[in-house]
């Protein structure tokens, strides 16, 4: 009997190796890395490896392999949400917090109402079995109102904007949008694993729960981290894993997404203790390069374009439309509407149309609840990459050479900091 080992020995270090090619690649062209990586996964997986070459594909990712690096890259995914809940930080918001109030709703509703409507027209046609109308529907319109605020503030950083008005503005949008649709996505997974309406309401309360006992427990939290700082980087390390994958374990318990458990222990770990900061570099330092790349390739081997039937592209086109209608609109007409000028506006609805590899988190979870099929998912996947490769060259041609949207010289701000390295 073959060592189950050996194939783990060589589809990790392809997967790594193919993500960071692709990540590499498009950052010469100026787009984010997740865009290279999440066509790497694609490539290696049934629309194009498995297709032109199928042997390959089942050498270097054979069935017995895949629960293994679905696990590991599972395992990623939570490292990472649980980095997104700690560099979440809703008092930034300023003196701007009623614009930020109202590009982040805005941009939130309109993009859920328009899809509700695509959602019910899509039901007949992408639905899987045994799947109702509303969770379905209500998962569709979550997910056209995704704002990716990782692969934001890599933009933003990448064009030297992070501390500019514009980008100090996006990013409170972001957070708030993240905020809301973490929120909003807890009630539809509820409602779409559970049996009845009262059984949501009720898997929706002790998640609240869950979320108020983190919150209520943060002083004591961050004592214990506090004098574990003055004995060993080491035990923080430790102590937060511990607490992210409980945290996730938890929420599983109550019915939703492990992932929300990762990412509401991110949001209550404190801030401003350096033992914390360093123990989440260390976390990030492995996290990104080595864990995640394998959530990509578990995303692409989901995404296949041969299933796809010709006609059904038009419903992709539909997709997109209503994703960019939505989004962009909405954040955009909320800023116009608070007072901005229009190339403000437009700045920011291009921003708040990022979606990247929180979208994708969010694609994941509705698969594997089984709210989605695969034929979707793959379209949501290509809207994806269209939405988030389209965000840098938009914003660069929207910007123009407005201050507010230019990088601040040297002069202006020494003291910049270089990107962090969470966002994708």
């Amino acid at each position: 009997m073959s060592d189950p080992l050996l194939p783990v020995l060589l589809a990790v270090p392809v997967v790594v190796l193919a993500c960071q090619a692709g990540g590499r690649a498009v950052r010469l062209i100026g787009q984010p890395p997740v865009i290279g990586e999440i066509l790497a996964g694609i490539m290696l997986g049934p629309s194009l490896l498995g297709w032109l070459a199928p042997g390959v594909q089942h050498h270097i990712l054979p069935p017995s392999v895949l629960p293994i690096t679905s696990t590991l890259g599972n395992l990623g995914l939570l490292a990472f949400l649980f980095l997104i809940g700690l560099e979440l930080d809703l008092r930034s918001l300023g003196t701007t917090r009623g614009a930020v109030a109202a590009v982040s709703l805005t941009g939130v509703l309109l993009p859920m109402a328009l899809g509700a409507a695509l959602g019910s027209a899509l039901y007949p046609h992408f639905a899987p079995n045994g799947v109702d109308r509303l969770p379905f529907t209500l998962f569709v319109a979550v997910a056209l109102s995704i704002t990716a605020f990782p692969v934001l503030a890599r933009i933003l950083a990448d064009r030297g904007l992070e501390n500019t008005p514009l980008g100090t503005f996006a990013l409170a949008c972001a957070a708030t949008d993240d905020a809301l649709a973490w929120c909003l996505l807890t009630a539809a997974v509820a409602l779409s694993t559970s049996g009845t309406a009262l059984s949501a309401l009720t898997t929706l309360a002790l998640t609240a729960a869950f979320a108020a006992g983190l919150i209520f427990l943060r002083p004591l939290l961050r004592a214990l981290l506090k004098r574990a700082g003055r004995t060993s980087d080491d035990l923080v390390l430790v102590l937060l894993f511990a607490g992210l994958c409980l945290s996730a374990y938890t929420t599983d318990q109550i019915g939703v997404h492990p992932a929300f458990g990762a990412f509401l222990f991110g949001t209550a770990a404190p801030r401003g203790l350096s033992a914390v900061e360093r123990s989440a570099a260390r976390i990030r330092a492995v996290v990104l390069p080595l864990l995640l790349p394998l959530f990509f390739v578990d995303t692409g081997l989901h995404t296949d374009f041969s299933t796809l039937p010709a006609g059904q592209w038009g419903w992709g086109a539909a997709i997109l439309a209503v994703a960019v209608i939505g989004k962009w609109g909405g954040a955009a007409g909320a800023a116009r509407l608070t007072g901005s000028d229009w190339r403000w506006s437009a700045a920011v609805g291009t921003l708040m149309n990022c979606r990247g590899l929180t979208e994708l988190v969010v694609l994941g979870i509705g698969l594997q609840t089984g709210v989605i099929s695969e034929r979707l998912f793959t379209l949501l996947v290509v809207m994806t990459v269209i939405t988030t490769a389209a965000t840098a060259p938009t914003l660069r041609r929207v910007a123009g050479n407005d201050p507010r949207m230019t990088p601040p010289t040297p002069h202006d701000d020494p003291e910049r900091d270089p990107a962090r390295e969470v966002t994708r």
